[in-house]
């Protein structure tokens, strides 16, 4: 390409994104408990700023479903049943979570983001994708539940499609169904336009027909149903003056601290196990610095949380989606947040039209990537171990807390490990030695590779001398190999354009399980 068309390309893509990520930025603001315009303001920040950072060519820098459980949990817990007090006290929260991120990068931690099992990250953002659905099926269908908790939401489901309103709920499902049916038409058809946009095309005009942006009873079925503006969008006629700034008071909580380090450990580790699986994703098969990335978006998360927005992560869906229309380099990032930018600030009557359940529908299809019926038959595929620890996260996520369900899914992994007869020294102990034959690197691998002590393995590969082409590690004199260290291996052999990467000797222990990927033991 020349440098016109590339750069012609790179506005196509970002436009293209830039209609997925609208609809999607709204929807995670309103279910954040931030005003809506936060998302946006979050994604213009992510794109205009955070892409000229460097780090990761292709991913997306904005507002993400799997951080809506923490930040919503923080609006309501810091500002004690006021939703305004709790957000000006989040993003007190999100300023010093994004130094810490800074922090990370600076001293090079990005890349203790493999240590945490895939098991347990799996897990977790199933159960993000149960609290979303548990959130959002209410707002679908026009419902106003009662309860708080995830549990509790979900228990009442049945009260709320029995009182559903049939005007709202009609557009929701009509949206839902787009969203969900495009996935059945030709590539050549699905992959030009994006059905966020079809989704509003359709539900827009709907809405205007039904008048919902005024307060009124429509006669369904012979039943009154009511209808207004509180089932729309709301953008505020001064959207600057709808952004509060941070409470500062708020850090003297003990509270506020919690969610500092959820968003700085959470978001870290869900932004760059993004960067990760888009580069396996890249044609190109560039590979990312990840620490690079951890600061454009430590940095980007600073100025987000500063003007009021919601904190930014590497999203994955939206990256999927930049790849998949041609995108080449972070240019198409900076005009996907030049297009929001514009639509913010040209079209806010456009917006204030878009009816709520449209984005709960769109929410409710990531809900379901993130919990779906697959997610949980690939897991348990690798393994009883795997999926007892997936469940365990995911329950606790949705029951208790996210931080629980993480930190007891690294438990159990541990406890696993124990009973099958790895002592605790193994955990971080790891016995590695190297040789070079020509262009050849092997990697012998003593003793146990475990999720713990996998960094070695993986220090090993990235300072390869320059002239090696073939990298071979050997477990033949292993006696523990987990899942953790083979499915990032195996990331590895995917995402690596310098060099080929080949597993020997595992077939000297006896996995738990017959996949590929299974835990192994001698």
């Amino acid at each position: 390409m020349t440098k016109r068309s590339n750069i012609m390309n790179e506005i196509r893509t970002g436009f293209l994104v830039s209609i997925i990520a609208l609809p999607l930025c709204l929807g995670i603001s309103m279910a954040s408990g931030f005003p809506a315009a936060a998302g946006i303001v979050t994604a213009i920040i992510g794109g205009i700023v955070a892409s000229r950072l460097g780090g990761s060519p292709l991913t997306i820098k904005g507002p993400a479903a799997g951080l809506i459980v923490i930040v919503v949990a923080g609006v309501m817990e810091l500002g004690g049943g006021s939703a305004s007090i709790g957000y000006s006290r989040m993003l007190a929260a999100i300023v010093v979570a994004a130094m810490f991120q800074i922090g990370f990068g600076a001293l090079r931690l990005g890349r203790f983001s493999a240590l945490i099992p895939p098991s347990v990250v799996h897990g977790m953002l199933a159960g993000i994708g149960v609290i979303i659905f548990a959130k959002q099926i209410h707002v679908l269908l026009g419902a106003a539940p009662m309860a708080k908790s995830p549990l509790a939401l979900i228990m009442e489901i049945p009260h709320s499609i029995a009182n559903l309103n049939p005007a709202v709920a009609g557009i929701g499902f009509l949206a839902l169904a787009v969203l969900v049916g495009f996935n059945y038409l030709p590539v050549r058809i699905s992959g030009k336009v994006p059905p966020q946009l079809v989704a509003l095309a359709i539900a827009i005009p709907v809405g205007l027909l039904v008048d919902f942006s005024h307060a009124h009873q429509l006669v369904i079925a012979g039943g009154h149903v009511q209808v207004g503006p509180e089932y729309l969008v709301r953008m505020p006629a001064s959207i600057i003056g709808s952004l509060a700034r941070p409470d500062w008071s708020a850090l003297v909580n003990l509270s506020t601290w919690k969610y500092v380090l959820l968003l700085a450990l959470i978001g870290s580790a869900e932004s760059l196990l993004t960067v990760q699986a888009v580069d396996a994703l890249d044609p190109k098969k560039r590979k990312s610095d990840v620490d690079a990335d951890l600061i454009a978006v430590g940095i980007g998360n600073f100025l987000a949380g500063i003007c009021g927005g919601l904190p930014m992560i590497s999203e994955i869906v939206r990256s999927c989606a930049n790849i998949d229309n041609g995108a080449q380099t972070s240019w198409s990032n900076f005009f996907h947040g030049i297009f929001l930018a514009a639509a913010l600030f040209l079209i806010p009557g456009l917006l204030n039209s878009i009816p709520l359940t449209v984005l709960a529908g769109m929410l409710l299809v990531t809900a379901y990537r993130l919990a779906s019926p697959k997610e949980f038959a690939k897991v348990f595929r690798i393994g009883s171990d795997q999926f007892a620890i997936f469940v365990v996260t995911m329950a606790l996520t949705v029951g208790v807390d996210l931080l629980v369900g993480v930190v007891a899914g690294v438990v159990l992994k541990m406890l696993l490990h124990i009973v099958r007869g790895l002592r605790l020294r193994d955990f971080f102990k790891s016995e590695i030695q190297e040789s070079i034959d020509g262009n050849k690197l092997t990697i012998n691998v003593r003793g146990s590779a475990v999720f713990s002590n996998y960094l070695a393995i993986q220090k090993c590969i990235e300072l390869a001398p320059v002239l090696i082409t073939s990298i071979l590690i050997d477990f033949s004199g292993s006696i523990f190999v987990d899942h953790t260290t083979l499915e990032r291996l195996q990331g590895f052999k995917c995402s690596n354009g310098l060099c080929s990467i080949e597993l020997v000797g595992l077939d000297n222990l006896r996995g738990v399980s017959s996949h590929e990927l299974a835990t192994r033991r001698v």
